[in-house]
């Protein structure tokens, strides 16, 4: 068995005494973190390291930052998200782990919609759906994981009209993840725990972590290979909890891959 988690922790140093906290409880094979926001060598290589993991990152200043973490060895295949030359974010991460291949991934957020800011997403997406058609054809198991910063439906969030035009919500946001869906590819989550209401961030503001005024823009997505082998997913609460939290947290799955 292989688990898997995704976390978008909002600063690897700054959050660095729960991450530490939660990989020794939680103990997964692998973790994709985004929002690492830190060039690569002001990563916090060497105490992650010392709980066994390996590490591959694809890192910025202040900024975005997506990294992978694996007990196992790591093969970097793509540091960047194929299709624009121009493009310099640090938002995508890929690597074969053993049998499997997986990417972290930081997706635009693409707020407020009437700017370049909601073009870029939407034109980031296409190149990701343009790259899983690619990676589909290999007909190898793979994971993207990581922050989508999508609600794929209105299940997803705790106030439907209130985030109608927010590009979270968008209906061109949604379009797009369910054209990646309509590929082929498994929501882990949604597919065990169908209209559970169930959240991966919180907002710091408007007591929203204690309302449970939440949003569920944190996915991991199977190949049909990948999603042949799944047995549990989940979303961990707890870290979401503690003193100096990130606004997301884990979500995982494991994977049977005898």
């Amino acid at each position: 068995m292989t688990k898997i988690a995704t976390w978008n922790v909002n600063s690897v140093r700054r959050r660095l005494p729960n991450i530490l906290a939660w990989l020794k409880e939680s103990n997964p094979d692998i973790v994709l973190l985004q929002e690492t926001k830190v060039t690569d060598d002001q990563f916090p290589r060497e105490e992650i390291e010392d709980l066994g993991y390996n590490l591959a990152i694809a890192g910025q200043k202040a900024y975005n930052g997506v990294a992978i973490l694996s007990k196992a060895m790591i093969e970097v295949t793509q540091c960047v998200l194929p299709g624009d030359l121009s493009d310099t974010h640090a938002r995508y991460l890929e690597a074969l782990i053993g049998r499997i291949r997986i990417a972290s991934l930081y997706l635009p957020n693409g707020n407020p919609i009437r700017t370049e800011k909601f073009a870029y997403k939407l034109k980031w997406m296409d190149r990701l759906v343009v790259h899983a058609q690619e990676l589909l054809k290999t007909e190898e198991s793979f994971i993207l994981g990581g922050d989508f910063n999508i609600c794929p439906t209105d299940d997803d969030v705790y106030d439907p009209e209130g985030f109608a035009e927010d590009a979270v919500c968008h209906q061109e946001s949604r379009n797009r993840y369910r054209t990646l869906c309509h590929l082929g590819l498994t929501d882990a989550f949604c597919t065990l725990h169908p209209k559970l209401g169930a959240y991966t961030y919180w907002d710091y503001q408007a007591g929203s972590w204690n309302k449970n005024n939440g949003l569920r823009i944190d996915h991991l997505l199977l190949s049909p290979e990948a999603a042949d082998k799944l047995q549990e997913s989940g979303i961990d609460r707890s870290p979401r909890g503690k003193e100096n939290p990130s606004d997301h947290t884990p979500v995982w799955c494991v994977l049977d891959d005898q």
